[in-house]
C-alpha cells in the first residue's frame, strides 16, 4: 500500500507543501508543537497517510478544529499547509527507467463543488437543482451543515469544498489536449528529481496555466504511484469503452516499466505477499469508508 509518509519525502521541498506525519493517538501537544516548528499555518489540510478517493480529507481553520478532528482520527495521518492556488489538475506521467525524458499521458482538470446564487434559493436548494450532487447529498449535508441555509446573491458563485476528488463533488474534465512540449519539459524537470518515480499521477495546485508552463507557482499536493488511476477517464463525456481503453493502455506501460526494473534486480511480490496485501487493503478500506466525512 502506498503511504504519503513514504512517498512525499522523495519530492523536492520546493515542489510540495510543508507536511508532517503522525501516528493516530499522538498527543495533541506533540502535534501542535511540530505544527508550529514547521511553520504550518491555518487553514491546513488533514488527511490519511494512506488514503483513497478523498476519504478523511479535511480543511481545518483553527487550533480548536484541528484538535476536534484529530481526536477521532483512527489511522495515521498527515497535516499539510493548504495551498491557496485556485486551480487543480491531475497529471499522469510515465517514463521508462533507462530514459531521461518521459511523457504526460493524461491531464484531468478539476472543478470544485460550487453553486451559483439566484437571490432566493438556499445553498441546499441550489445543490438539489444539480443532478450531479443528488446522490452525494447525505454526505454533503454533513460537510456543509453551516452553509446549507445561506442564500447567495444572484450570480454569486461560491466554492463550497476546495477538494479535488469525486467524494467531495468535484467535476473531472479531460484536458489531455493541453499536453504540449513546454509542459512536458517542465514536468520532466520535476519528475526526474523524484527518485524511482516512473509511473503515476501528480495532483497539482497551480495559479495559472501560463505560470505553470513556466514552472512557476505550483505545488504537488499528492503523488500516487502504481496504484494511481488515469483520472481523465472520469470525465462524464467519456464512455466506459474509452475508460477501459485508457486503463489497458496504462497497464501496458506499467508492465513495461515493471519488466525493465525487474531486469535491473528489483523483485516482484510473491503470490502470497500479493494476496496478503489485498487482504490488508480490504480491511483498511473499511476504516477509510468511515472517514468519508
Amino acid at each position: 500500500m502506498e503511504t504519503k509518509s513514504a512517498i512525499d519525502p522523495l519530492i523536492p521541498e520546493s515542489y510540495k507543501p510543508t507536511t508532517i506525519y503522525f501516528d493516530n493517538g499522538t498527543d495533541f501537544s506533540i502535534v501542535i508543537k511540530a505544527f508550529r516548528e514547521k511553520n504550518i499555518t491555518f487553514p491546513c489540510i488533514v488527511k490519511p497517510d494512506n488514503g483513497s478517493r478523498g476519504r478523511g480529507v479535511k480543511k481545518v481553520v483553527d487550533e480548536e478544529g484541528l484538535k476536534d478532528v484529530l481526536a477521532g482520527y483512527p489511522i495515521p495521518y498527515v497535516i499539510q499547509n493548504f495551498i491557496p492556488y485556485p486551480k487543480e489538475m491531475g497529471l499522469f506521467y510515465v517514463r521508462m527507467p533507462d530514459e531521461s525524458k518521459g511523457k504526460i499521458t493524461g491531464i484531468v482538470g478539476k472543478e470544485f463543488l460550487q453553486v451559483t446564487g439566484d437571490g432566493t434559493s438556499t445553498t441546499l436548494e441550489l445543490l438539489k437543482q444539480n443532478s450531479r450532487y443528488i446522490l452525494q447529498l447525505p454526505v454533503l449535508k454533513k460537510l456543509l451543515v453551516d452553509k446549507l441555509d445561506i442564500v447567495l446573491q444572484k450570480d454569486q458563485k461560491e466554492v463550497l469544498l476546495p477538494y479535488g476528488n469525486h467524494a467531495r463533488g468535484c467535476l473531472f474534465e479531460d484536458q489531455s489536449h493541453l499536453i504540449n512540449e513546454q509542459l512536458t519539459t517542465v514536468m520532466n524537470k520535476v519528475c526526474t528529481k523524484i527518485n524511482g518515480f516512473y509511473y503515476g499521477r501528480m495532483d497539482i495546485r497551480y495559479n495559472s496555466w501560463d505560470e505553470l508552463l513556466q514552472g512557476k507557482n505550483f505545488s504537488i499536493i499528492e503523488l500516487n504511484g502504481a496504484g494511481a488511476d488515469p483520472t481523465h477517464i472520469y470525465d462524464p463525456r467519456h464512455s466506459i469503452f474509452f475508460a477501459w481503453k485508457e486503463i489497458i493502455r496504462h497497464w501496458v506501460l506499467l508492465y513495461r516499466i515493471s519488466l525493465a526494473n525487474h531486469k535491473k534486480g528489483y523483485r516482484y511480490l510473491s503470490t502470497k505477499e500479493g494476496l496478503q496485501m489485498f487482504k490488508e487493503n480490504a480491511a483498511y478500506d473499511k476504516t477509510l469508508n468511515a472517514l468519508i466525512v
